[in-house]
């Protein structure tokens, strides 16, 4: 079956997929030919530079815009190596998530123009929170594995970093339309001063998405807005100010949908279900997020430059829901009496409401001359978040009104110092050495199911990196590369974690991460390969089991790794055809997994423990690869016109829902194929007219892209469910772009 599957897969590199633009024939001539575009300081001082010996994936504008239709930010990185997507709507607006290497979102470390945006408690990034982020996003990179130092929570397999301060040139305006399947639409307008006289400079953004979502009941509203205001006060100093708000009202798809039910009812929704089996008109997630960032720039002569940044974001909103057969004692309350009858459970309607404020400061320092690059950076940040809970309404009666079942606070700090040092040793060997300092400390006032459960864990972690870039070619006509690496990185677990009892506390996660590479381009071919080992001690995983508070939560196992190699490679023999993909074959284990399940035959209440050996770790898959074709089949073009085609596609091989490696509760393998078409033209009255069209999914593939399982044990029989997030069948977008 491998054998078969390998087999598809290289076969589609005539009608797969792309990956990014620093991996593809284009860009690598690109940056050979032409000088590199100097990014602001707050960006340099985090991402890892051309020659630095990590496995780096960059979009520039260019490719960024190629593919924005209005999809939320994980999907622009959809064909790079090692990343898989999901959408909870199955269309890739509103929830979404991606994966690096089997890493999921809460262990990949986003910035924001050098900011942090992971949510401090989770520590996953929630990209509906600012629909429309491609459009004024300049650059992404994504560093996979360890990476170099960044701010904000710990890069755990992943770093992407955006950087979303881009303005107009000149002075103009832009407006971008895009309509679609499932009745989405995309406006966005967006309008710049450029660089006036006086050395001030504005730029606005507004955007507006919806969506009805593929399943059934999970649209999407999305509002944002940005403002950019910059003064270039001298030759030496910078000002900037970044304000962006985003407002989402999403209806709520989380619990997919049922095994069961994929083959008659794949669309189908459960969640607002009432007691008649119609539907709830309210089930949504209400939440926004205001972002305000202001920047310092300042150059102290030829070889020292400084940066400093303040930030405050600010986040206010709730879900609400109808809720089935709710015992009273669930929510603090007595079993309802009336007349001779006594209530115990009732239908309600109640919402769950998340209050915060993320606010703190970065800076860095970077001395440059002759050979060496050395940073000094770091920051602080504060979380302060209130959670609490209202009932609305109720079926029986009961609830005093205005109920409020639990009201709990919950603080996080988190304390960084960096130090980086590029140095070439001669002419053709570069090393690098990166340390950072990080303290972390949780104050948790309760949680909502045991509001006395008061934890107050600190940490104080030392992340050390080192490597070494040869080049063993670099002209404006070909670059040839070794490097290696090795870096270790700890990250302290989520707030869901601490709801054990304090003498069963999780402990921090570290990893230990060793890459290896080689690159190669010249003329008409980029090549690329790059072998990693990531060793974890102390990994957090579900495990099923119970802890002494009675929540399931994720729980410390020893040993567990990830390893593979990363293939990438491109090709143009001639100017209408490109070709390029990449692939990764990867191994993600866990050493004497085992498994806790409940037994509901068992009356003193202990779960059977299962021990299963060495299994996969879930949601990695052992194979993950991309290909493609783009062309440009007129021959004589004027170059005020683009045309092109692209012929994409990716495959995914099987992933685990659970880390049992049991067939029966994982995601089946998919092959997607789409097809991207752009034109666009310079006219008198325009400065780009331009039209995108993606079709996606062309074969109309019915697969999966995310699930979950569980299984107990009753009448002497385990019994397991699985639910699973379906995605669009065929699906379109079409954009029209007008640039003034």
């Amino acid at each position: 079956m491998m054998k078969k599957q390998l087999f598809t897969t290289f076969a589609l590199l005539s009608t797969g997929a792309v990956f990014a633009q620093s991996d593809s024939l284009e860009s690598a001539q690109r940056s050979l030919i032409q000088p590199q575009y100097m990014e602001p300081v707050e960006i340099r001082s985090l991402r890892a530079s051309d020659n630095a010996p990590f496995a780096v994936t960059e979009l520039n504008e260019k490719d960024i815009k190629k593919q924005n239709l209005g999809q939320d930010l994980p999907y622009l990185l959809q064909y790079t190596p090692s990343a898989v997507v999901t959408s909870d709507a199955g269309t890739g607006v509103g929830y979404t998530g991606v994966r690096v290497r089997g890493t999921d979102g809460t262990r990949i470390n986003v910035t924001l123009n050098g900011i942090p945006v992971n949510d401090a408690e989770s520590q996953g990034t929630f990209f509906v929170n600012f629909g429309d982020l491609a459009s004024s996003t300049g650059s992404i990179q994504l560093q996979r594995g360890v990476g170099t130092s960044t701010n904000g929570a710990g890069a755990f397999g992943a770093t992407m970093s955006v950087s979303n301060m881009q303005q107009f040139e000149k002075a103009g305006a832009e407006i971008i339309n895009s309509v679609g399947s499932f009745n989405t639409l995309r406006h966005t307008v967006k309008a710049g001063t450029g660089l006036m006289k006086n050395g001030f400079q504005f730029d606005v953004r507004l955007s507006k998405i919806s969506s009805d979502g593929y399943i059934n009941r999970s649209f999407s509203d999305l509002k944002s807005m940005q403002f950019i205001a910059g003064w270039k006060v001298s030759e030496k100093t910078q000002l900037r100010f970044m304000m962006m708000t985003g407002k989402e009202r999403t209806g709520q798809a989380w619990n997919g949908v049922f095994e069961d039910s994929l083959a008659t009812s794949r669309r189908f929704n459960e969640l607002g279900m009432k007691t008649d089996l119609s539907f709830y008109n309210n089930q949504t997630d209400n939440y926004q997020q205001d972002y305000y960032q202001f920047f310092v720039d300042h150059n102290f002569g030829k070889h020292l430059s400084g940066h400093v940044a303040l930030f405050l974001t600010r986040g206010k909103g709730y879900y609400q829901e109808y809720r089935l057969g709710q015992a009273y004692s669930s929510y603090g309350l007595p079993d309802y009496i009336t007349g001779n009858d006594t209530i115990t459970s009732t239908d309600l309607i109640r919402q769950l409401w998340l209050d915060n404020y993320y606010y703190g400061g970065v800076y860095s320092l970077m001395y440059e001359k002759n050979k060496t690059q050395l940073t000094f950076g770091g920051g602080w940040n504060q979380y302060i978040g209130n959670h609490y809970g209202d009932v609305l309404w109720t079926m029986a009666g009961g609830v005093p009104d205005n109920y409020r079942w639990y009201d709990l606070d919950a603080q996080k700090n988190d304390l960084n110092f960096y130090a980086k040092l590029q140095q070439k040793a001669g002419e053709k060997l570069l090393l690098f050495g990166d340390v950072q300092y990080r303290n972390v400390s949780y104050n948790l006032y309760g949680f909502r199911d045991n509001p006395t459960l008061m934890p107050m864990p600190v940490y104080n972690f030392i992340n050390p990196k080192a490597g070494a870039t040869y080049l063993i070619r670099d002209t404006r006509t070909e670059k040839q590369r070794v490097y290696a690496s090795i870096a270790v990185a700890n990250k302290e677990p989520n707030r869901n974690d601490f709801e054990a009892s304090p003498v069963n506390q999780p402990k921090n996660e570290t990893l230990y991460d060793a890459e290896i590479g080689y690159e190669f381009t010249r003329h008409k071919v980029s090549f690329g390969l790059n072998y990693y080992y990531m060793y974890y001690n102390n990994q957090l995983v579900l495990t099923g089991q119970i802890n002494d508070v009675g929540a399931y939560t994720r729980t410390n196992v020893p040993n567990s790794y990830r390893t593979g190699l990363e293939l990438q490679g491109a090709y143009v023999p001639n100017h209408w055809l490109k070709v390029f993909a990449n692939a990764t074959f990867s191994q993600n284990k866990i050493s004497n997994f085992t498994e806790y399940m409940d037994n509901y035959d068992n009356l003193s209440g202990n779960q059977d423990i299962i021990n299963h050996g060495t299994t996969d770790i879930a949601f990695s898959p052992n194979l993950v690869s991309s290909a493609g074709i783009t062309l440009s089949p007129i021959r004589y073009m004027p170059k005020e016109q683009v045309f092109e085609i692209d012929l994409l596609g990716r495959y995914v091989s099987r992933q685990y829902l659970d880390n049992t490696s049991n067939e029966k509760r994982s995601l089946n393998p998919y092959l997607l194929n789409d097809i991207r078409v752009r034109y666009s033209i310079k006219t008198k009255h325009f400065k780009e007219l331009g039209l995108n069209l993606m079709l996606n999914n062309i074969l109309d593939k019915k697969y999966a892209s995310n699930g979950y399982t569980f299984s107990y044990v009753y009448g002497g029989q385990a019994n397991t469910f699985n639910y699973y997030y379906p995605q669009a069948g065929f699906n379109w977008m079409l954009g029209l772009t007008m640039k003034f």
